[in-house]
């Protein structure tokens, strides 16, 4: 059995998967876990049964708390961080992976409510995962920082972000294309951030050169479905917007 987003899964990997289901039957919140959302908490944790058990658990019960009642995080809860517009839903790359792109310069750390914050990014995460077709299981992430500067820059948020990310949705990033990235941007990553992202996401950050990017970005998208502002044909929805249009709950 394959699957184009995830790679193929041989008959031991599908077996863990059994092993994994047997275990987290103590949480009846489990039994709504798919097979494949248990195949990305077994991938996460390097095939550990164990270890990808206790994960899953922690993210029941993580889900219980941050989206009440099995659903999601409702739009009045996080409309601060909407009214900012600075994630936009795209079109799709080159692998049919859906696009998310977030505008950096647009964040400011002055201005963030740290519990409001973490419900946002549930909700975009929640949004770009409903956007995923069948037979894929990822999204890529276009980051522009154009425009960054230190009162833009909020550590703790990104690292929650990315905490988020890597404890609750395991293996749905693809690739995040850092583009237009300034230099103390660079800094406060590798010294302040990089230390906090796992082994399985840190090569899915890619820092592009301002001078490969067009390159990088064709490669990776093709001109219709590329963002506007970046010289494709894609215009983008700002999630404020693209809230309207209802979409099931991503596990």
């Amino acid at each position: 059995m394959a699957n184009a987003g995830g790679g193929a899964a041989g008959e031991g990997e599908w077996l863990k998967v059994a092993q994994l289901r047997a275990l987290v039957q103590e949480d009846h919140r489990a039994k709504e876990v798919d097979n494949l959302t248990l195949r990305r908490f077994l991938r996460a944790r390097g095939h550990n049964v164990d270890k990808a058990a206790a994960m899953l658990l922690k993210f029941l019960r993580w889900r219980a708390e941050a989206a009440p009642g099995g659903g999601t995080v409702r739009e009045e809860q996080v409309r601060g961080e909407l009214e900012q517009d600075k994630i936009y839903m795209g079109g799709v790359d080159r692998t049919g992976r859906p696009i998310i792109v977030g505008l950096l310069a647009k964040h400011y750390s002055a201005n963030r409510d740290m519990a409001e914050f973490k419900s946002f990014v549930v909700y975009f995460f929640d949004k770009i995962c409903a956007r995923i077709p069948r037979g894929q299981e990822k999204f890529l992430a276009i980051m522009d920082l154009k425009g960054w500067g230190y009162a833009n820059c909020d550590v703790r948020a990104y690292i929650a972000a990315i905490e988020i990310m890597q404890n609750y949705y395991p293996e749905r990033l693809g690739k995040a294309l850092m583009i237009n990235v300034p230099y103390i941007f660079l800094k406060v990553w590798k010294t302040m951030i990089y230390p906090f992202i796992d082994a399985n996401t840190r090569d899915k950050f890619v820092f592009v050169d301002d001078k490969s990017l067009r390159e990088t970005l064709r490669r990776e998208i093709d001109e219709s479905q590329l963002p506007e502002f970046l010289g494709g044909k894609m215009p983008l929805v700002s999630l404020k917007d693209y809230a309207q249009q209802p979409q099931p709950v991503c596990e």
